[in-house]
């Protein structure tokens, strides 16, 4: 089989997976959508991953903190910094979102690898910008992030609850070791 035949042969599979899973049977809510409105200058800049829906990009990944900076075509430089494990070097993955047209900056299409995008949707950012909640329209993924490395337990309890207005279940919410003295103990992945 020729590469070309592969890749072809890749794609009709890839896209045959997903309208599977698309279909599958079970109760359905709407697809998630957001009101929010995000000053991107104010968004730009290092968010630490507090907590998210383990899922297998991130999973296992520790000090986990994602980087905007607005770019002159008006996408966004997106990379993801992250550890293996606290002894290792930091690796990062660059991608670039693009802000979809009429979102007030809330939803944004992520790629990092082409010609995969993935959307996002800011639900909620902090008035300060001190933290947000992501989440995914169909509910798979979600975080949450702030500025700082730790955050005090009942903002992340609030924080984390506010993902029921959105639909969510948040006990499928774990948070992400930012700090050595964080890997094993109760509700850190």
């Amino acid at each position: 089989m020729s590469p070309n035949h592969f890749l072809r042969a890749t794609c009709v599979a890839l896209c045959l997976l997903l309208v599977a899973c698309a279909s599958s049977g079970g109760q359905r809510m709407p697809p998630l959508t957001t009101d929010a409105r995000v000053d991107l200058d104010r968004f730009m800049g290092t968010w630490y991953v507090i907590a998210n829906i383990p899922y297998w990009p991130e999973r296992g990944k520790v000090a986990t903190r994602d980087i905007y900076a607005l770019r002159e075509d008006g996408r966004i430089d997106n990379v993801f910094a992250f550890r293996d494990d606290f002894e290792g070097p930091e690796r990062r993955w660059n991608g670039v979102s693009e802000v979809v047209p009429g979102s007030h900056g809330a939803h944004w299409r992520v790629q990092f690898i082409w010609p995969f995008k993935a959307d996002l949707l800011v639900l909620e950012v902090d008035p300060d910008y001190q933290w947000a909640l992501l989440g995914h329209p169909r509910r798979r993924y979600a975080w949450i992030f702030a500025r700082e490395s730790r955050i005090d337990d009942a903002l992340y309890a609030r924080l984390r609850a506010r993902f029921a207005i959105h639909g969510y279940a948040p006990e499928r919410i774990e948070r992400v070791p930012q700090h050595a003295d964080q890997v094993g103990l109760p509700g850190f992945q």
